[in-house]
Parts: structure tokens; C-alpha cells; sequence
């Protein structure tokens, strides 16, 4: 039984089925997944908590889901496509029988290393089908993984080992990112240097030397050359965790987000299969890295349980040139094509020639994922790369939420340039104002809350369940409060504002502003620093910060430098400051708090507006932080 909706009436029918008797609705979706036990209740929860629990008593096992469920049906069918990084290098297709095989087999060798139910595996790996393997070999036996992006520094690394006590690490020699050749396993062996697991596992990518410890480190097809291709599964609990993934928060300390095995299992196929209208044989592409949750649920758990094809892709949008995603559509004759604003943005800047070039016909859907997209890039994805004809599904959800909450369903829900639409079935959406009064009707903005649990929401933050209490449920009282901004229009379409806390959306990836300010703040001649987001043309936000220094023999240039390198060091890459303001001092309150508000003015370069200063500490500081503003 397919639970598609195919229909704009069927859509309206089943929302307000969804919100009328939500137990009913969802236990009628989840019936049409392989319980070793059916569940005694559907729900318990309250917010205050908080307490959610989805299928109570329910046993299964997410693997046998895909595999056991499919092979006799669709074991020939491609399961995962892999592209090279290199266009000339030759890609991979696994059937799911052959995904299933290499599943078993690394599955056996996590526990011939002594690794079982309830302990923590961290994946830092690039985008090769192991890293999909390796995920659900550990949900196979149980074991939680937490997939790191191996973009992050050897420090942020460390910090993840130590906060889930993971018992393994599963990695590779290196990684091949467009032109460049990346070490992998020297930033897995610098983090180990302040914390301890029992195990690395390291996959040959790049045939790089590495340092190989023994007694601790095993090569990846050593492990899995003796191993049985048969693996029973692990029976789990509903409410067993499935996965931990961090997000940066407001505060330094990342925060381990803990999702369990059934409510996310039947929501990510369920919203998979809707929002983009899949259809067996169809060939369905996410661009997102499995380090984020983005990868987690679309592209590996949400399409696998619905027996789809997903392609995986290990390079660039600009390797080896600016039409590379637009002769993989061509090669592979991509159906679904889901991609980020930032993506989109950057390869709008190119031009249309790479693109003229190639058969973009086989495409039926586009999606955007990350951030909200400006109208100007959904146009321009809209007329040039779906050709007028093919419906974008501009989603919004966050890793918290497991699965998208609010889009347009293919082809069904009529779209409007950057909004997100309507909320899926089972997703009850609310917008408060400051004080945490709901705004009733249409045309109405405030902030974007949600009133009523779904399947595969946040349970927890590891090992710190009041942080949960006080990031997402405190604000406004019986509510889970998303942190973003919202209106809804006069047809009751929701579009996305943005963050209203101190996070920063970087390229669809949320940045704590403390987290980078702690990391600037270690450079021995930063005396205090502030850091705010601001509209940048690509990245959708940039990191604009405001630093207060010692200069004593340090140029400007090179300290800003300094920084930069600090950050990137501490962090990656990714959260590298945009622009950095040396200044003489920060606004204040009397009460020492600072005025993020007036920051955000003057990296906005909006000037017109102030506000009233005269209540700072310092009110002539601002004056000077605009003549020196980047």
C-alpha cells in the first residue's frame, strides 16, 4: 500500500485527517512497515519535558526495512549510484542484494572488533558508498553512529569523540574534493591525540601514506576480506537511538541532536516519497554531503526504505567546470534533483553556457534544501535548469526535525517563488508573537513554532537533556520553538525569514556565533570579539565579525589573517569569518551585553536605523565602528 498523496484535494484530505486524529494517521502509515512487534501505543508526550515517544513497545530493525523487505522483489535494482569525484574515473552502481552483501559484511566485522548494540560509532568519511555502508551496518547491529563531516578539524572532531564516548572511529586514507587531494586519516589521528577510542577503521581512497597504529588501526578491506555476507539483525526498541548528530548551538559546545529508530524511519520514507513524488525506476539525486542531515535522510534512509535508486556524489559543482552537475543529470538521466540556494547561486554566476550543453530533459522534480532561496535563484533554476516544466520543492526543515515540515508535494501544491508553501501532513505549525501568542489567520508574521509532536523529532541532546529543555522547548511553553522567523500570506503560504537567535545559516549549515567567537577568542592577542551573520550573494549569510586586539607588533592584515587561519584550525573551513573589523570597542549595555542588533546594522550596511544608542555604555563607539566598517 502506497501511502503517495496524488492529489491536491487528496493533500488537503489527508492534512486534516493528520491534525484531527494524528494517532490514527500515523499508525496508519506505519503499518506498512515490518514490525517484529507491533507497538502497545501510538504516542506519549507533553513538551515540558521534554518527553516524546512514537510507537511505544514497537521492535524492529530499520536494515530489515530495506533489505529483508525488498530483496525478493527488487534485488537487481540499483539501490545507490556512486560518481566519482574525477569524471573520468569509473562509478559505482550497487544493486540492493550487493548493498545488502556489503552491509552484512562490514556489519560482522564492527563486531568482530567488539562493537554491538548501544555503542557509539563516529563515521569521518567522504562521499563514497562506504560511508552509506557503514551507517547501516551500524543500525544492522544496533550500534548509534554519528556521522561527522570530514570537513570538520581535527578539534571539532575531538570534541564530538569525547561528547558521545564513541568506541570507534570509521574513516579513510583521504578524500578527493574537486582538484585537491585531502588527508583524512592525519586529522582523525590529531583528534585522537585528546581523546580515546578502541578502534579506527580506515577505508583506501587516495592510497596516501598514513600512519597506521596497531592494535587500534585496521584497513577497511582487511576487516570485511573473511567476513559472512549474512548478518542478523539486531532487534531494537522504537525508541532505541538510531543516530546522534551535531549541530552548532548558540552556546560553544556542539549539541549532539538524538534521533530514534521507528518514528524517523516511517517519517523520512513518508516525506520522501511525497515531496518528491517518487516513482520506481525513477534515478533521485541529493547533492548534500551523509554529514549532515540532510545526507542522512535523503539520501540514505528516507529513499532506501522506499526502495528508490540514490546517487551519491563525491566532488564539486565547479570540478573539473561549471557544468559538472549538469552532465551528471545527463549521464545518469536524473529524475529528482535536490540541491542547496548556495549550489544554485554560484552556478548562476557562470552563465547558462555549461549548461546548453547537456540533456536536462529526464528531469520532473528540483529541490532546494538548507536555507530559504531567493526569488532571483529560484527563477533562474526554474527557467534554466527545469526548463519552465519541472515544480521546485523549496523545503524547510532543520536537523532537529528529521525530516522536511513544510514544502510543496511535486506537481500538487501550486508554488510561489521562495516560500516554502504548506506543512506536511502531521505537522502542526504555529506562528507566535515575542510573547507567545499565537497569530491566528493569513498575513500575519512572527516567529515559526510547532504545537504537536511528529515521528521523527529531536528525542533528546546527548547526555545533556535540560539543554534540549532550554534550546527548543523553554522559549514558549508547549510548544517546540524552531528558532526561525516566518509569515504566512493571505493564502496561507509560509515563507521562511531566517534565524531570529544568534545562529548563522553558512551555505545551508547552521553556525553557532559563540562557537566561532570562542575560536577567535584563542588567538593570544584577541582581547574580545563579536560575531553576527550578514546577507552575503553566494553563501546566503556570511560571518561578519568584530574583533577588539592588541596590535603590539601585528599589522592589521596580519592579524586578520591570524584569525582567519585560528578559526579554521579550531572549526574547518567552513566557518572562516567573511570579514573581520579590528575595532576599539563593542556597544554595550550598561548591564555588559552586547548589542548584536546594532552589529548586524552595520554589516547589513543598513545605517538608516540605529535605534536609540543613548542607553549604551558607550554610545560613541558605534560611530566608530561604522568609519571602519569592512
Amino acid at each position: 500500500m502506497s501511502d503517495r498523496i496524488h492529489t491536491l484535494s487528496g493533500y488537503l484530505h489527508e492534512y486534516q485527517k493528520s491534525v484531527a486524529q494524528p494517532e490514527e494517521f500515523w499508525a496508519r502509515i506505519a503499518d506498512s512497515f515490518h514490525w517484529r512487534k507491533r507497538w502497545d501505543k501510538v504516542l506519549k508526550w507533553n513538551f515540558d519535558g521534554p518527553d516524546v515517544k512514537w510507537f511505544l513497545n514497537g521492535k524492529l530493525n530499520i536494515t530489515e526495512n530495506i533489505f529483508e523487505r525488498y530483496l525478493f522483489t527488487i534485488g537487481d535494482r540499483p539501490a545507490i549510484i556512486w560518481e566519482a569525484n574525477d569524471p573520468n574515473e569509473a562509478g559505482r552502481t550497487l544493486t540492493y542484494r550487493e548493498l545488502y552483501h556489503e552491509v552484512c559484511r562490514f556489519a560482522n566485522a564492527l563486531k568482530s572488533k567488539g562493537i554491538g548494540k548501544g555503542d557509539k560509532v563516529i563515521i569521518y568519511m567522504p562521499m563514497v558508498p562506504e560511508a552509506a555502508i557503514a551507517m547501516l551496518a551500524c543500525a544492522r547491529i544496533g550500534a548509534v553512529h554519528s556521522v561527522v563531516f570530514a570537513g570538520f578539524s581535527s578539534n571539532a572532531l575531538a570534541d564530538r569523540v569525547n561528547d558521545c564516548e564513541a568506541k570507534a572511529i570509521l574513516t579513510s586514507d583521504g578524500n578527493f574534493r574537486g582538484a585537491k587531494k585531502i588527508d583524512v586519516k592525519s586529522v582523525v589521528d590529531q583528534a585522537l591525540e585528546k581523546s580515546s577510542v578502541e578502534t579506527v577503521i580506515v577505508y583506501q581512497r587516495t592510497n596516501q601514506e598514513v600512519t597506521m597504529v596497531e592494535g587500534r588501526d585496521y584497513w577497511w578491506h582487511d576487516v570485511v576480506a573473511n567476513e559472512s555476507s549474512e548478518s542478523p539483525a539486531e532487534e531494537m526498541d522504537s525508541e532505541d537511538m538510531l543516530f546522534i548528530l551535531y549541530t552548532s548551538g548558540s552556546t560553544g559546545k556542539p549539541k549532539g541532536v538524538v534521533h530514534t529508530t521507528g518514528g524517523y524511519m516511517v517519517y523520512s520514507k513518508y516525506s520522501f516519497e511525497n515531496v518528491f513524488q517518487y516513482s520506481p525506476g525513477d534515478v533521485y539525486w541529493c547533492t548534500a554531503d551523509i554529514g549532515w542531515i540532510t545526507g542522512h535522510s535523503y539520501i540514505v534512509y528516507g529513499p532506501l526504505l522506499a526502495g528508490a535508486t540514490t546517487l551519491m556524489f563525491e566532488g564539486v559543482p565547479t570540478f573539473p567546470d561549471c557544468g559538472r552537475f549538469w552532465a551528471v543529470v545527463e549521464k545518469y538521466k536524473v529524475n529528482q534533483f535536490y540541491t542547496a540556494p548556495t549550489a544554485i547561486r554560484a552556478l548562476q554566476a557562470y552563465g547558462t553556457t555549461e549548461i546548453e550543453k547537456y540533456d536536462l530533459s529526464s528531469l520532473k522534480v528540483l529541490g532546494s534544501v538548507g536555507e530559504p532561496i531567493n526569488e532571483e535563484a529560484w527563477h533562474w533554476y526554474h527557467t534554466h535548469i527545469g526548463k519552465n516544466k519541472c515544480p521546485i520543492v523549496d523545503t524547510w526543515w532543520q536537523t532537529e526535525t528529521g525530516g522536511i515540515m513544510v514544502s510543496p508535494i511535486a506537481g500538487i501544491t501550486p508554488t510561489k517563488p521562495a516560500y516554502a508553501t504548506l506543512p506536511l501532513p502531521g505537522v502542526q505549525l504555529c506562528i507566535v508573537d515575542p510573547e507567545g501568542n499565537e497569530l491566528t489567520g493569513n498575513s500575519v508574521e512572527g516567529n515559526l513554532c510547532i504545537k504537536f509532536p511528529w515521528p521523527s523529532m529531536i528525542r533528546t541532546t546527548y547526555g545533556d537533556h535540560d539543554r534540549c529543555k532550554q534550546t527548543y522547548f523553554s522559549t514558549y511553553k508547549g510548544m517546540y520553538f524552531t528558532g526561525d522567523g516566518v509569515k504566512r500570506d493571505h493564502d496561507g503560504y509560509y515563507r521562511i525569514l531566517g534565524r531570529v537567535d544568534d545562529v548563522i545559516n553558512v551555505s545551508g549549515h547552521r553556525m553557532g556565533t559563540a562557537e566561532v567567537e570562542n575560536a577567535i577568542n584563542e588567538h593570544p592577542k584577541v582581547i574580545e570579539s563579536a560575531v553576527v551573520g550578514y546577507p552575503h550573494d553566494v553563501k546566503g549569510q556570511g560571518i561578519y565579525a568584530y574583533v577588539i586586539c592588541d596590535l603590539t607588533n601585528r599589522t592589521e592584515d596580519n592579524l586578520i589573517n591570524e584569525i582567519k587561519e585560528m578559526v579554521s584550525k579550531i572549526i574547518g573551513p567552513i566557518a572562516k569569518p567573511d570579514k573581520i573589523q579590528i575595532v576599539p570597542g563593542l556597544p554595550k549595555t550598561r548591564s555588559g551585553k552586547i548589542m548584536r542588533r546594532i552589529l548586524r546594522k552595520v554589516a547589513e550596511n543598513s545605517l538608516d536605523n540605529m535605534g536609540d544608542t543613548s542607553t549604551l555604555l558607550d554610545p560613541d563607539v558605534v560611530n566608530k565602528i561604522i568609519e571602519g566598517r569592512q
